[in-house]
């Protein structure tokens, strides 16, 4: 979990010290919401973030309207904030949104690819399969999807893609334990990157979005099962 702030941010102006406070609020929230530290139905205090982050409630409502559009917190009458549920059909759509958007990605990215992002994306696997430890291997997930699709130089499809990811680290944390994850999912990344080498951009669209979607509705099975 990231360290609280512990000192002011000086003499910033107003302006450029409400978005650097609330961007290090989101990113220390979100860090605890996708760890677990925070559970679903978590009430989140504006008043104690505020008094953490020695900051005004100004940054810390930027903050949550930031978490409430990446689906990690809602805003309930008379309840307040809190952290959002783990919800099969969140999963669904994020899912879906995903393997669109990362093949239209790939797809822009794939005559613009070199040796350096294929060797990048063969890092992250290596690394991904070297760790048993779930937040090594989620992170190096995450590279691996980057080195292949980064070389769109397609910005906002780029950032839309980075709060999926996040929303589907939630997923992939709370269920990780009861799934085959590691070594399935390894193979579909060589698979695909393969398929980028030999310039077989359809069969490597096809991978990736069998992929992903493969892994939502394995994560949605096992959801499902663990709920009362």
């Amino acid at each position: 979990m990231p360290a609280p702030a512990t000192q002011p941010d000086g003499d910033m102006p107003d302006g450029d010290m409400t978005e650097s406070v609330a961007g290090r609020i989101a990113r220390a929230l979100s860090q605890r919401i996708i760890s677990g530290a925070l559970a679903p139905g978590t009430p989140v205090r504006q008043d104690h973030l505020a008094t953490e982050f020695r900051a005004s409630h100004v940054p810390v409502r930027e903050a949550f309207r930031s978490l409430e559009a990446s689906g990690l917190l809602v805003s309930e009458p008379r309840r307040g904030v809190r952290v959002a549920a783990l919800d099969p059909a969140a999963i669904l759509e994020v899912t879906e949104m995903r393997a669109s958007l990362e093949m239209l990605a790939l797809r822009h990215a794939s005559d613009k690819l070199r040796d350096g992002d294929f060797g990048a994306a063969a890092a992250a696997i290596t690394r991904g399969e070297a760790s048993g430890d779930i937040m090594v291997w989620e992170q190096a997930n995450r590279d691996f999807h980057r080195a292949i699709i980064g070389p769109c130089r397609l910005p906002r499809l780029l950032r839309a893609i980075d709060d999926l990811h996040q929303a589907s680290a939630r997923f992939l944390y709370a269920t990780w334990k009861d799934l085959d994850w590691q070594p399935r999912s390894d193979q579909e990344h060589r698979e695909i990157l393969a398929a980028l080498k030999q310039g077989n951009v359809a069969r490597a669209e096809q991978r990736l979005t069998r992929h992903i979607t493969d892994a939502g509705s394995a994560l949605i099975a096992r959801l499902r099962a663990k709920q009362p």
